[in-house]
């Protein structure tokens, strides 16, 4: 009797692994799913209001929601859903170009300071350590004074400010890398230090990179609002959420007016939750450790 052979299964890719993880978090998945409708609501803008952010009407101003104006009218007439629709286009905007400023500088200094150490990396973790000496806040606060308030401003300032976290993430994970036999492989066979590290040592890195990136947009989202809400954001009377909260300062708004003020609000809250709910599903999702189930081996 002929026995048949036996099929190997085929498995999974690590990509396929990685999302199987992240789909089992429901939290993780309920972020991402909030978070792809505020990035589609921002994209869209036009065709969700029939109004222009920045066009007032003094007969419509400081309305109650209503047909018309879903939430409402501020001090000078706009449409509040019309602000907060473009103002996410900003407060986004704002945050990933950000983070890939930090990210860029931080892969840069992390992979040299891990792959070469000594001097450089003594002298790239020395000036990380100045940066980090100082408060975030006061420094962007200080910079944005100095160089005026202005979108592009505050995304180069918070990128600026915010690569030392990514290379210290970086350069840990190039220390405990380089040593392994595919790295050791490579050098022998004559591979360049440039090409060890960024074609070797950074795609078997970059899983924490991700998930430190995803958070960083949170916190730049955050940052922005902050610096906004001060007056040294982003200008009017381009709306941002940080500014449309400027707006609502006074204590007259903030007790009758509430509608002013609920909408931005909210939507900061709800993107830097969402974000977060998403990077702590994907550090988990990146855990080697971890099997189908979520739980640790």
């Amino acid at each position: 009797m002929a026995v048949k052979a036996s099929v190997p299964m085929k498995s999974d890719s690590p990509s396929k692994k990685v999302w199987r993880r992240f789909r089992r978090n429901r939290l993780a998945l309920a972020g991402l799913v909030l978070l792809v409708i505020f990035v589609f609501t921002a994209l869209f803008a036009p065709l969700l209001t029939p109004y222009e952010p920045n066009r007032g009407d003094l007969r419509s101003r400081n309305q109650a929601p209503s047909r018309d104006h879903l939430f409402g009218t501020d001090d000078m007439g706009r449409d509040i859903l019309a602000r907060t629709l473009y103002g996410g286009r900003i407060s986004l905007s704002v945050g990933l170009v950000s983070v890939g400023i930090s990210l860029t500088i931080g892969t840069l200094f992390g992979a040299l300071s891990g792959y070469f150490g000594g001097f450089v990396d003594t002298l790239i973790m020395r000036l990380a350590d100045v940066f980090y000496s100082f408060p975030f806040l006061i420094l962007a606060i200080t910079a944005t004074a100095v160089l005026g308030p202005s979108i592009y401003n505050i995304m180069i300032i918070l990128g600026l400010l915010s690569w030392p976290g990514s290379a210290r993430l970086l350069r840990a994970e190039f220390l405990k890398l380089k040593s392994v036999d595919f790295v050791a492989s490579a050098t022998a066979i004559g591979a360049s230090p440039a090409g060890v590290m960024f074609r070797h040592i950074l795609p078997n890195a970059f899983s924490p990179l991700l998930v430190s990136a995803t958070l960083g947009v949170a916190a730049a989202i955050l940052s922005e609002a902050g610096l906004s809400f001060l007056g040294l954001g982003v200008p009017p009377p381009a709306p941002s959420w940080g500014n449309m909260l400027n707006r609502a300062r006074p204590l007259h708004i903030l007790a009758n007016m509430p509608w002013m003020w609920v909408a931005p609000g909210t939507a900061i809250f709800l993107v830097v939750l969402s974000i977060n709910f998403v990077g702590d599903g994907l550090r988990d999702a990146f855990d080697p450790r971890q099997d189908l189930s979520g739980k640790r081996k």
